[in-house]
């Protein structure tokens, strides 16, 4: 009967809380204020925009460009970093980089010497910067209504482009041993914690793993929806883009290598610009190349907006359903989102300086990877499978989809992974090597202090949070968690 009735409570406010929207929009217009109207929730117009807009947010850059440069960072070459540090003295010594290296880092980027010397910013790609922005308000101001239809195109546009890629990096001479440099990876570097941290921080951002952005694009379903079915479906689909980018790269990387007459691991820089030397390459072997290079680009453009408005679409949904009274009425929520995108436009700017890749790098390597996703994923199995309870969450599955997950899923949620988080956040800590770019330059101690404090900015709200609600909470702390 107690089963029941937590089933019963789960289903009532999945129903009063989270009720779907007969209206045009997430927020109640003002001629439906006029009528009494209470804010209403709206929901996917159909399983495939669901579908289509998870896809986006799971196939992204991360699979595309920051898979590849992982693996090229970590995966192989003997004594990569002694010889890459080799090539880099010689390289400042002789000026020999390739054509698409030169572009990328001193046309493109107008690369500083180090984080130190920021420089002015690039005002080219400031207004990239601000034209992303706008389309991704765009993209999500009418809330799933809109997010659903955009994703049609910035979802499966990146596939088309992605088989063409690898079809043409294949089938160039040389590309067998960059795939062979890819497939057989260095085995001693298994030894590395920082191969670890990149290896789980990439599932992380792949998945959107205690990012908020798959649970709030879950929240608009129907409380009868098959989920389990599609992370499966979906967690094959994220892995096997990945695991074909990196053949497409490292085909390419095998082809430049022939081509310069240097070992693979000595080919191109092993930091994030990987992707955008390789993939050009490509393209430029190609027919028609100026117009293969527009599609290029495209792509990553529907990649990179695709995982934009999905992550902001859902910090806007878990902030509005926090203040729905205030933010559900007339055009506030639309006026939310500008201002949201406003500050991230101009938080962005300090990326976008002639030294923003160090800052991009900074962020990328402390503020939302590593051990702060490892910490929050933690407490996010501990919430459910032990102060919620793991056999009612078990259940509430069950009762949504109609059968039950595999029993292993309870051992997974309760056992294994707050296991494997913690263990691997303690070994990141025990183990941690200070960030740097391109394995060459090291970032000055207040730099690494600010990573820091960017880590800890969201690692330290849970335990915040916990002693705050505790102290709220009336009665001694074994009853407190007993109701909870």
């Amino acid at each position: 009967m107690a089963q029941k009735e937590k089933l019963q409570c789960l289903k009532d406010f999945h129903k009063d809380t989270l009720k779907p929207s007969p209206g045009k929009s997430p927020g109640t217009r003002p001629e439906d204020e006029a009528e009494g109207k209470h804010p209403q929730r709206e929901k996917w117009a159909s399983k495939l925009d669901f579908v289509l807009s998870v896809a986006g947010g799971f196939v992204g850059l991360g699979n595309v460009w920051r898979f590849p440069y992982l693996c090229y960072k970590n995966g192989g070459g003997e004594d990569t970093y002694r010889k890459n540090k080799t090539l880099w003295v010689a390289a400042n010594a002789s000026n020999f980089t390739s054509p698409v290296t030169e572009f990328w880092e001193h046309n493109v980027l107008g690369i500083t010497g180090g984080i130190e010397n920021m420089g002015p910013v690039k005002w080219d790609l400031a207004l990239c910067l601000l034209l992303v922005w706008v389309i991704c308000f765009f993209c999500i101001w009418k809330g799933v209504k809109s997010t659903g239809k955009v994703v049609y195109i910035t979802a499966t546009f990146p596939f088309v482009m992605l088989i063409v890629l690898l079809i043409r990096g294949v089938t160039l001479p040389g590309a067998s041993a960059g795939i062979k440099f890819y497939l057989y990876p260095d085995l001693a570097r298994l030894k590395d914690p920082e191969v670890w941290i990149d290896a789980g921080t990439q599932i992380f951002f792949s998945y959107a793993i205690c990012l908020g952005a798959m649970t709030s694009l879950g929240s608009y379903n129907k409380y009868k929806y098959n989920c389990y079915r599609d992370c499966l479906l979906l967690g094959a689909l994220n892995s096997g883009t990945s695991f074909v980018s990196g053949f497409a790269i490292f085909s390419v990387l095998g082809f430049m290598a022939q081509e310069q007459g240097v070992d693979i691991a000595d080919v191109a820089e092993s930091g994030p610009g990987l992707a955008f030397i390789a993939y050009p390459k490509a393209v430029t072997m190609m027919p028609f190349p100026t117009l293969w290079a527009i599609l290029f680009f495209i792509m990553l453009l529907l990649l990179g907006l695709d995982s934009q408005f999905v992550e902001v679409e859902g910090q806007i949904t878990s902030l509005v359903d926090l203040y729905p009274s205030f933010l559900r009425k007339g055009y506030r929520r639309e006026v939310f989102i500008a201002i949201i995108c406003c500050i991230s436009y101009l938080l962005g700017l300090t990326m976008v300086t002639k030294g923003g890749m160090y800052v991009f790098q900074l962020f990328d390597y402390y503020a939302a990877s590593g051990v702060c996703l490892l910490w929050v994923a933690f407490f996010e199995c501990i919430a459910v499978a032990w102060v919620y309870g793991v056999d009612n969450f078990y259940d509430a599955v069950e009762d949504m989809i109609g059968y039950r997950p595999n029993p292993w899923m309870k051992w997974s949620w309760s056992v294994i992974t707050p296991l494997l988080c913690m263990g691997c956040f303690i070994f990141s800590l025990v183990k941690y090597k200070p960030l740097t770019y391109n394995k060459i330059y090291e970032y000055p101690d207040w730099a690494i202090g600010i990573g820091w404090t960017l880590a800890l900015a969201s690692m330290i709200c849970i335990p915040m949070v916990v002693v705050i609600k505790i102290i709220q909470s009336d009665g001694p702390l074994i009853e407190v968690g007993g109701a909870a």
